[in-house]
């Protein structure tokens, strides 16, 4: 685990620390003296202070840590996840739709189907993907991937980092409204089991269209909301720079709020200081984590499947009135 190449506002006091460590590790090789004592001292320093920080993070934190630019993407994780990974391509319909990626890989031995939205690691490619965010054609060629699944009996999973679905004008005419919706109801009768992952920012309807899991899994700092903490603020306050810390309270888009609101299943605890610093470490206590969950639900009933997983969806959102209001 090295020095992240970019730093949020609130990392900064982690900077200088973090510099002095390195440092030290490279003047200290092939030294005769022995910097070890000092080395550390510096390390336990950092820890206490990453500790410290991230263990207070409020909702626009988190989101900005969702967003980070060093953020693992979900290229990284089929890479470190997966084996024999094959992309395929295109809706059969319009096109294909870099921004999202899917195909067949292994898994711990077995088959399986991964979808994901991808947003680019630079520059270039963030352009080329859309910044994550997917046209018609590409949920429909995510829905054809799955029926894909459905036939061969393979289990389906899906990684969410997307700040929504892409609002401009070709997808409207393309019909992204019906892909998405088509999605859901697709989905939620899907023969074969499915396991859904926040990675990143979980984006509205755009995240919702890959989310329709039996599991629903978050990293511990990634969001999943009806709406950026911007678009918030920019509604209720004609605002959207002044009221996105507010925003990103109210909507409850932590990863904690959606846990005890039970809109997800399990929140997958992320090296200190987040997924960034540490992408490989990350990657491995998420591949433990989903093989759980997979052996889990591969040992089901598949009607008992379907109906748990109908049932799961038609809870959310619901509330007892008590008469008093």
């Amino acid at each position: 685990m090295g020095m992240v190449k970019h730093y949020l506002e609130f990392e900064k006091p982690l900077i200088e620390l973090e510099r002095e460590v390195e440092n030290l590790k490279r003047f200290s090789k092939g030294k005769q003296i022995d910097f070890s004592d000092h080395l550390k001292y510096l390390e336990e320093k950092l820890h206490r202070l990453q500790k410290e920080i991230f263990s207070n993070l409020t909702g626009w934190q988190i989101a900005q840590l969702a967003r980070h630019i060093d953020r693992p993407k979900a290229s990284h994780y089929i890479q470190w996840m997966f084996d024999n990974f094959i992309e395929l391509h295109g809706d059969r319909n319009y096109g294909d739709d870099p921004a999202i990626l899917g195909g067949m890989a292994k898994f711990n031995g077995r088959a399986v189907t991964v979808i994901a939205h991808q947003k680019g690691a630079d520059a270039k490619e963030m352009a080329y993907r859309n910044f994550g965010m997917p046209h018609p054609e590409g949920y429909r060629k995510a829905l054809r991937l799955m029926k894909m699944a459905e036939i061969f009996g393979k289990p389906i999973l899906t990684m969410i980092d997307t700040p929504g679905a892409f609002p401009g004008v070709g997808a409207e005419e393309r019909g992204q409204a019906e892909a998405i919706a088509r999605n859901l109801k697709m989905m939620v009768m899907l023969r074969t089991p499915i396991l859904t992952i926040v990675i990143g920012e979980g984006g509205s309807g755009g995240a919702l269209a890959i989310g329709v899991g039996d599991r629903i899994l978050m990293l511990e700092h990634s969001i999943y909301s009806v709406i950026s903490p911007e678009g918030c603020a920019a509604i209720l306050w004609k605002d959207g720079e002044k009221g996105k810390e507010v925003a990103a309270e109210s909507l409850k888009l932590k990863a904690s709020d959606l846990y005890r609101l039970k809109v997800i299943d399990e929140i997958v605890k992320e090296p200190l200081g987040g997924a960034h610093r540490d992408p490989r470490g990350m990657s491995e206590i998420l591949k433990e984590v989903m093989e759980r969950h997979l052996r889990e639900l591969e040992k089901m009933n598949m009607e008992d499947l379907l109906t748990l997983r109908y049932e799961k969806f038609r809870r959310m959102g619901t509330f007892i009135d008590d008469g008093r209001g």
